[in-house]
């Protein structure tokens, strides 16, 4: 009977947040790289497969010209394709960072909390004043973040301050 009793330096050692921002960076560029290539996937193989069957022009799909229909199949099988990419890409990151994961799924989960915590209510916002990264998906550094509380604290002062 084989028991684990030593854990590995990963589990032990806290991610701090400049790691957990740069993987967090790295864990949207996998995504983003796998994004093209499974689009291209999709359009390729729509156009494969809707090219290769046999049409009638003068038979209309749900009363749509064939050539028509065809191509926006062939569109929908792309847009499958960027739907998938992502998350095609994270699970390739998983499995390329797998030992630091966990970690980092817990700084997502403190991260997300301190977002929630510190951005504005979203019921301030007007069609003119959208309120500035309301998830903070441009947060990829501590400046950044810093930056990203400059801009909800004075888009608050904005909002709910009398003009003068």
């Amino acid at each position: 009977m084989f028991s684990r009793c030593q854990t590995t330096l990963s589990e032990t050692k806290a991610l701090n947040w400049a790691e957990y921002l740069a993987l967090r960076g790295s864990r949207h560029k996998w995504q983003t790289a796998m994004t093209i290539p499974s689009c291209a996937l999709g359009l390729f193989g729509g156009a494969a497969y809707f090219g290769s069957l046999d049409t009638d022009p003068m038979k209309p799909i749900w009363g749509i010209d064939p050539f028509i229909f065809y191509g926006a199949c062939t569109a929908a099988c792309m847009g499958v394709g960027y739907i998938v990419g992502p998350t095609l890409g994270s699970a390739l990151w998983r499995i390329v960072y797998r030992r630091n994961a966990r970690l980092v799924d817990a700084r997502d989960r403190e991260f997300y909390q301190r977002i929630a915590k510190n951005r504005v209510d979203a019921s301030l916002q007007s069609p003119t004043s959208p309120v500035p990264d309301y998830y903070g998906e441009r947060v990829g550094s501590l400046r950044q973040y810093r930056r990203w509380l400059r801009d909800q604290g004075k888009y608050k002062r904005k909002v709910l301050l009398p003009e003068e």
